[in-house]
């Protein structure tokens, strides 16, 4: 089966847009919310992690990470729950007004120069409010779209959403060195990032109740809700257990998020290099790195739907970490050891590992994106959409620390790369035995 050249792609892509109404509308929910929170988090790492006011040493900074992701990571697929039982409609209307009442409150902190912990609180409940938009709309989308339209339609989705969040960062970035360094800048940036929950909001209230799903008498009842909510992770994991396929991409989303936590604190810790004072300096360079990231993830968007049907899913994952490995070794390994004028140069290459990285990281989200939404039925959907989320978080958390522990200050950690590299390996070799596994009926 050869593929369809762009013109016939972006015809087909309209078509399926005619036939699907509603897609429209909950892909403005989606946008809309990572433009926000490309603001959002943009400004936070402005004001927290390239602030030398702030202690921002290797642990404190995974120690922030931690706070921003592990206590949604560990109620996410009993909140997941929520999504296979109540009108989920209606509880990402919910989600957009608290997302936007926390970012205001945040914005709040950084204007009144609060410290990092109560900076910390604001930023976990808007990261996990995002993190639960996004399960409910990706646990939507087959409500709304047809099957044969959701691998192509995930792949432009994922495009102009990292494209959004890149847009948001950006601007973000571009107000804090227009208005000067510092934490009024950054609570300006900050606030500005509410726009995205508001005009999610409202593209969400034009569903009709019910119409994102579940099913009506899916969660009659208090006590079926209740049920529902401490039965979440185990029956989330059973739904994802079930399908050799999710499993396999959940092996490969698990590999790959350790890997890009450890990269994600070498990164912050090399680019600090040099002059502690010299903020705007190393922001910009975060930013560009940010930049090369999402152009990798917006490059997956074209290149999944080519490797999906010709590989499959499984062995499309395998060639992301396989090429993840390469670049691992080849590209990030100069920045560990150079010294002198030799840092410009893996400067560049780290760039080019951000790109790479990225491009490998997302080919295999959509892969695993694809596998749920086609496996899994709709009554258990937002449970594993949500677990994927919690395999996300803990992962990256688990690897930022363990990596604060051992890596110097200045990100000089050759053996980190190469830890990082059989993280891979060893993803690698589970997708294997993985697919040798009986699957259940």
């Amino acid at each position: 089966m050869t593929a369809p050249a762009p013109r016939a792609k972006l015809a087909a892509f309209r078509t399926g847009l005619r036939e699907n109404p509603g897609t429209l509308r909950l892909t403005t929910v989606r946008l809309a919310g990572q433009f926000g929170d490309g603001m959002f988090q943009a400004a936070l790492s402005g004001a927290i992690l390239f602030n030398p006011e702030r202690e921002t040493d290797p642990l404190a900074i995974a120690g922030g990470f931690a706070a921003l992701l592990l206590p949604y990571s560990i109620v996410g697929p009993y909140a997941g729950a929520l999504l296979d039982r109540w009108d989920r409609r209606l509880v990402l209307l919910v989600a957009n007004a608290l997302r936007a009442v926390f970012i205001v409150l945040t914005a709040v902190g950084l204007l009144a120069g609060a410290r990092a912990t109560p900076l910390l609180l604001g930023a976990l409940a808007v990261v996990g409010v995002s993190r639960f938009v996004g399960a409910g709309v990706s646990a939507s989308l087959p409500r709304v779209l047809s099957r044969r339209w959701l691998v192509p339609m995930n792949s432009v989705l994922a495009t102009l959403a990292s494209g959004c969040a890149i847009l948001g960062a950006g601007l973000a970035f571009s107000l804090i060195g227009l208005i000067g360094a510092g934490d009024f800048a950054s609570a300006v940036a900050a606030a500005a990032g509410v726009v995205g929950s508001l005009a999610g909001g409202v593209a969400v209230a034009g569903f009709r109740p019910r119409a994102l799903g579940p099913e009506a008498g899916a969660g009659d009842g208090h006590r079926t809700t209740v049920r529902a909510i401490a039965a979440g992770l185990r029956e989330g994991a059973t739904a994802a257990w079930r399908s050799r396929e999710v499993t396999t991409t959940f092996l490969g989303i698990g590999a790959h998020r350790i890997v890009f936590g450890a990269d994600t604190l070498l990164m912050v810790l090399v680019l600090r290099r040099g002059d502690e004072t010299a903020v705007g300096t190393h922001l910009a360079k975060f930013s560009v790195a940010i930049t090369a990231t999402g152009a990798g993830m917006l490059t997956a968007a074209a290149v999944a739907p080519f490797l999906i049907p010709r590989l499959g899913r499984a062995r499309t994952v395998v060639a992301g970490l396989t090429a993840a490995i390469a670049v691992q070794l080849v590209l990030v390994t100069p920045i560990t050891i150079a010294t002198g004028n030799a840092e410009r140069l893996a400067e560049a290459l780290l760039l080019a590992a951000a790109f790479l990285l990225g491009l490998a990281g997302q080919v295999i989200k959509l892969t695993g994106d694809a596998a749920m939404q086609i496996d899994i039925d709709d009554a258990r959907r937002g449970q594993v959409f949500a677990l994927q989320d919690t395999v996300f978080n803990i992962t990256f958390v688990l690897a930022l620390a363990g990596t604060a522990l051992i890596v110097p200050a200045d990100g000089r950690s050759p053996a980190v790369v190469l830890a990082a590299a059989a993280v891979y390996a060893c993803g690698i070799a589970g997708i294997a035995a993985n697919s040798r596994r009986r699957a259940w009926a």
